[in-house]
């Protein structure tokens, strides 16, 4: 199969057939470019199987977005299978601090990408304590106590239920890809365009159509420091 997908429906016995052989063998790139067609209801089937035969595994971009298809369908069978199988969503909610993570996996699952850049920096001044969220910002030093199980989850929501575009450790890669280059760094994710920084909220693009690394926003935490403690946090180093 090539890179030149069709897009119209998947709801025959062929597409089924290409759909199931694809999840099994082929290229992440080409997974994600099927699963971005319209996939009827006789492909929910092939979704389910192909999550539970990968439950076991740590979740990827792929799992995602058929979990987010399940998810989104207007379908009782496809919510009984979720709630029976992923309870609590697709990626483990690991938190060193007893904070629920579900709202955020909901939001990301539901591509609500707007609520779910604030629900995470409520989340992380949650994590940093009592003033840090009546501030709703973190100072750097805070920032560099973030548990590592916390930020591990939250980044992986992000991964996982973005294609893989978006996320902390994106952008860290993308960060050490420019050589550590802050002036070359906000361009490459879409944070400035020319001298002009990109203002919120009306600015910055709230789906998957946005750069690599968009989101989510670290820069609310205010200025270089907290994200430089942030890309340089422990929970990165493998």
């Amino acid at each position: 199969m090539t890179d030149s997908i069709s897009t119209s429906p998947l709801d025959s016995a062929a597409d089924t057939a290409e759909l199931r052989s694809q999840l099994r063998s082929g290229s992440e790139k080409t997974q994600l470019q099927l699963l971005q067609q319209q996939i009827a209801d006789s492909g929910w089937d092939v979704l389910m199987e192909f999550l539970l035969e990968r439950k076991s595994e740590a979740p990827t971009a792929v799992m995602g977005k058929a979990y987010q298809i399940l998810y989104s369908a207007n379908s009782p069978r496809a919510r009984e299978f979720l709630q029976a199988n992923f309870p609590t969503g697709l990626v483990p909610l690991r938190s060193d601090s007893n904070i629920d993570y579900t709202p955020l996996q909901q939001l990301l699952a539901l591509q609500e990408f707007q609520e779910a850049d604030r629900l995470t920096l409520d989340k992380l001044c949650e994590l940093a304590g009592d003033t840090a969220l009546q501030r709703k910002w973190l100072y750097f030093t805070q920032v560099e106590s973030l548990p590592v199980a916390d930020l591990q989850t939250i980044n992986t929501l992000w991964k996982v239920h973005s294609e893989g575009k978006f996320g902390f450790s994106v952008q860290r890669e993308i960060w050490l890809s420019s050589g550590k280059n802050w002036d070359k760094l906000w361009p490459l994710i879409g944070w400035k365009k020319g001298n002009n920084w990109t203002r919120y909220p009306q600015e910055f693009i709230w789906d998957l159509s946005a750069p690599r690394g968009h989101l989510p926003l670290s820069n609310q935490l205010r200025g270089v420091q907290p994200f430089a403690a942030l890309m340089a946090h422990p929970a990165w180093v493998k």
